[in-house]
């Protein structure tokens, strides 16, 4: 490999799909992105997968076939083995049982092919290329789910099993809501968008709340609360007071110099980071709380491509 190859990169979400081709000093030349779909099943959303792939190979001038480029890397929901590439049943994928992903892309591209856990590699991605200059740090995706990643001393965090860093299902509420996980209390039960927009669909039940009627998304949740809808800004208080308290526990255990949030609920921004920031400053152990600090990621919807890209480079050894 030289040092000019782009990767293809590839993110799964359970809402939508993405794929770049992204060089080594992190310019994305290609993006391109589609609904999940996640009903029509795997073997279908594998092949949209794959076909999106070739799209946003075609746009970066890279037609499949004659490709200078090095490797795929691919992001996707866990639980997951990253030494093979299979997908083991995430609760944002119904389905996805023993899913041999990284095979499948392999065999597409006939390219390298490297899989991890969407928001571990996502940290890896901000770590890289988030321009912050930091040797240590926390990423949390609030999107469809809500997981995140590690990284300390330089190095992505990986845990015994490969695992590690499966941090929505951190236990903030031992005998709070049913997680899709099995659990209860989980991050991922009261700060993913799917949570938010299941706990207002409760609470409007019978209300006069401007809600009322609508199949309700996190978003309209952030809309409705700026609008002073009482039942929506008790969710959306309830979701920033949740996840401010997790930051803080990451932040004591973890003591990273940043946390950065990313994902789609992210763009309400301030509404979103300002109390989160405050609370969880507020709640952490002092010294910890003076090394860190809590941030937006920078990069949008390019987020989790990024990251893909990041965990191919350091495959391929790359660091």
């Amino acid at each position: 490999m030289t040092q000019l190859q782009p990767v293809l990169a590839l993110d799964v979400g359970g809402t939508k799909l993405a794929a770049g081709v992204v060089a080594r000093d992190g310019t994305v030349r290609s993006f391109c992105r589609i609904e999940t779909a996640v009903g029509e099943g795997p073997t279908a959303v594998v092949k949209r997968l794959l076909d999106l792939g070739e799209q946003a190979l075609a746009e970066a001038g890279l037609p499949v076939g004659s490709t200078p480029v090095a490797a795929v890397g691919v992001g996707c929901g866990g639980p997951l083995d990253p030494s093979t590439g299979v997908i083991l049943g995430p609760p944002g994928l119904p389905g996805w049982d023993s899913v041999p992903l990284g095979q499948l892309v392999a065999e597409r591209f006939e390219l390298p092919t490297y899989v991890e856990n969407d928001a571990t590699a996502a940290a890896l991605g901000e770590y890289r290329w988030g321009g912050w200059g930091v040797e240590s740090l926390v990423y949390l995706t609030v999107s469809t789910g809500f997981g995140g990643g590690i990284v300390a001393s330089g190095k992505l965090f990986h845990g015994a099993a490969r695992q590690g860093g499966e941090l929505g299902h951190v236990v903030i509420d031992w005998q709070g809501r049913q997680c899709g996980c099995g659990a209860r209390g989980c991050a991922e039960a009261y700060v993913s968008g799917t949570s938010i927009a299941r706990r207002a669909t409760e609470a409007v039940a019978g209300s006069d709340s401007t809600l009322a009627g609508l199949t309700i998304t996190a978003k309209d949740v952030a809309a409705h609360a700026r609008a002073g809808d009482p039942i929506a800004r008790a969710v959306w208080d309830e979701t920033t007071a949740m996840l401010g308290r997790m930051v803080a526990v990451l932040v004591n255990v973890c003591e990273p110099e940043l946390v950065v949030l990313g994902g789609g609920v992210t763009r309400a921004g301030a509404q979103l980071l300002d109390p989160v920031r405050n609370a969880a400053l507020r709640q952490a152990m002092p010294p910890a709380a003076r090394a860190c600090d809590v941030v937006l990621s920078r990069h949008g919807d390019a987020v989790g491509v990024l990251g893909a890209a990041a965990i191919a480079y350091e495959r391929l050894g790359d660091a």
